[in-house]
């Protein structure tokens, strides 16, 4: 038997830097799952499979989007690490009270978003698709995975309500990469890093002074708050 069949294992410099965005995201995704908006008496099996969705989903969309065969069917690394980064974060957040594993949630959050969406860059324009292109699948890359999650929770996916600028960090984050890479010539590591750097900075900052979108507004001019 040819084992090469059972798995592909490859460790180049998009792959670390896609697995580190897979399993920084299957730990968030398992942190989610538990916090009281989110958590529906899961079971274990259930919590994982969440972490899992939240892991993979970003890179398996954009992946399909690039008409190309998603890394996590080809490499077996994808999701024996998300499961163990799923299990990670519910042993953690069981000996955690409500309020640090809501600080928890909030810094793995601002930490995982700006992985996928460097990453998601980079691919698109290793396909040669046209910028504008590639800062979509830039945002496809970290914000599918929690919309599976939210839906999966009964949740209004947080793409679509108020928040601190979530869909907006993983566009700046392309954006930056995008100009690091394609601008500045970069290579992966030095454009991603600082693509992390920048989207990071924001999303704690957004996090942190209540930086939120724009609502829209009534009739009367006046913005609609969110209930």
């Amino acid at each position: 038997m040819d084992l090469s069949h059972w798995a592909q294992i490859d460790l180049g410099n998009f792959t670390i830097i896609d697995l580190i965005a897979a399993t920084t995201n299957a730990f968030n995704g398992a942190l989610l799952a538990r916090q009281p908006s989110h958590y529906r008496r899961f079971t274990v099996v259930g919590i994982l499979l969440i972490a899992i969705f939240g892991g993979i989903g970003g890179g398996v969309s954009r992946d399909v989007l690039l008409n190309d065969i998603p890394s996590a069917l080809t490499n077996p690394l994808y999701l024996v690490l998300c499961a163990v980064a799923g299990f990670l974060a519910l042993r953690i957040s069981g000996q955690l009270d409500a309020a640090r594993s809501a600080r928890l949630f909030d810094f793995m959050s601002a930490f995982s978003l700006p992985w996928y969406a460097a990453i998601g860059t980079n691919k698109a324009l290793d396909a040669g698709l046209p910028y504008v292109a590639c800062i979509l699948i830039g945002v496809v890359g970290p914000t599918a995975g929690r919309f599976l999650i939210d839906l999966t929770c009964g949740v209004t996916p947080q793409h679509f309500v108020r928040g601190e600028w979530f869909v907006g960090t993983a566009i700046l984050t392309s954006v930056i990469y995008l100009v690091a890479d394609a601008g500045l010539g970069l290579s992966i590591w030095p454009a991603t890093l600082i693509a992390f750097a920048v989207g990071f900075a924001f999303r704690i900052a957004s996090r942190r002074f209540k930086w939120e979108e724009p609502m829209p507004h009534d009739e009367a001019g006046q913005p609609v708050l969110a209930s």
